[in-house]
């Protein structure tokens, strides 16, 4: 680990994307103190004002100052896809590990689950889940957990199935090591590096459902400082006031952009195969 974080160090666009991501965890939580305004606040004099020195970002239509909802929107969007990941992360790799080490049926019942979950587009199954569940920021977190976890399952599967018949994994059978130990011990540690790239380049895509589920109206609760609706919101006023969609949109991009720049960074970190390859340093 310490010669992968040397190797990301030397990267200069995962830095980059390091940097902008601590800049967005600072925002989401000290939101309270760097925002200046209360991002639920009205102002009937602010209405749709333009960028300037009382409101940096602008106001919107209803007078609320643009700066403090992009602000607050960076802490249900990181939240959102810590959780959402979280799950996705958890449950995927507990059934892809399990599927992966005992094989049969076991493996056969998990990859059916999977591959009926992969047969509808990501989108369309989240905004299926929301429309049961209802739209809230529970709910939001636990339907791109739901779709998101095949993915870690996959790829977990795949890693244990290439380490589950390794010499340390044979030898730790052969002393009577039970199941449950060498999956934790000895397999588990062996396939972390695939889990933490897909990791970070499912925050970026959490991130992105949530704001399009709120876009659409079926993410967190309506009044939220929610990035996707603020875009939802601002699509209707550009013409009048084209900052209310313009800055959770570049904050959208920005956030999305720099987990994937960090996760193609981890990969090359990471990745065994790239040492001492010229193109990566």
């Amino acid at each position: 680990m310490r010669e992968a974080w040397h190797r990301l160090g030397r990267n200069p666009l995962a830095l980059g994307g390091l940097t902008v991501i601590a800049a967005f965890l600072v925002c989401a939580a000290g939101a309270p103190f760097i925002a200046p305004y209360d991002p639920y606040a009205m102002s009937e004099g602010s209405m749709l004002r333009p960028p300037g020195p009382e409101h940096w970002l602008g106001a919107d239509q209803f007078g609320r100052d643009i700066l403090s909802r992009v602000v607050h929107g960076a802490r249900i969007s990181l939240r959102v896809g810590l959780i959402a990941v979280g799950i996705a992360l958890s449950a995927g790799t507990l059934l892809g590990v399990i599927a992966g080490y005992f094989g049969r049926w076991i493996d056969q019942l998990v990859s059916r689950l999977f591959e009926v979950v992969f047969a509808f587009p990501d989108i369309l199954l989240a905004l299926v889940i929301m429309a049961i569940l209802g739209p809230s920021t529970t709910n939001v977190m636990i339907a791109i957990g739901i779709v998101y976890t095949p993915i870690f399952g996959r790829i977990a599967r795949g890693s244990t199935l290439a380490v589950r018949n390794a010499t340390y994994v044979e030898a730790a059978r052969s002393m009577g090591v039970g199941h449950g130990m060498i999956m934790a011990r000895h397999v588990l540690p062996n396939i972390t590096a695939p889990m933490i790239i897909q990791t970070t380049l499912s925050f970026a895509f959490a991130i992105l459902a949530e704001a399009a589920l709120s876009f659409l109206g079926l993410g967190v609760e309506p009044d939220a400082p929610s990035w996707g609706i603020m875009l939802s919101e601002g699509r209707n006023w550009m013409q009048h006031g084209w900052w209310i969609a313009v800055f959770p949109g570049l904050a959208i991009t920005l956030a999305v952009l720099s987990f994937n720049v960090v996760g193609d960074g981890l990969r090359d970190a990471l990745d065994p195969r790239l040492r001492g390859r010229g193109d990566v340093p």
